[in-house]
């Protein structure tokens, strides 16, 4: 059986956790930053956890076999 290939645009953008989490970065940080509250773009520079319905699929993309 073959491997499947790491989808490498989805592994420069999330990363796995010890505990197995997805870790992504906000979007809509990168331009327009006039037109957005000092509230939101200071929101937006955090990061989070992806949801845990949209995680297996990012998981089998960014897998490391």
């Amino acid at each position: 059986m073959q491997k499947i290939k790491t989808h490498k645009a989805s592994a420069k953008r999330f990363s796995l956790t010890k505990s197995g989490k997805v870790k992504m970065n906000h979007s809509q940080h990168r331009h327009n930053l006039g037109l957005k509250t000092a509230k939101r773009k200071r929101s937006l520079r955090t990061g989070t956890y992806l949801s845990e319905s949209m995680a297996p699929t990012i998981k089998t993309l960014i897998q490391k076999f």
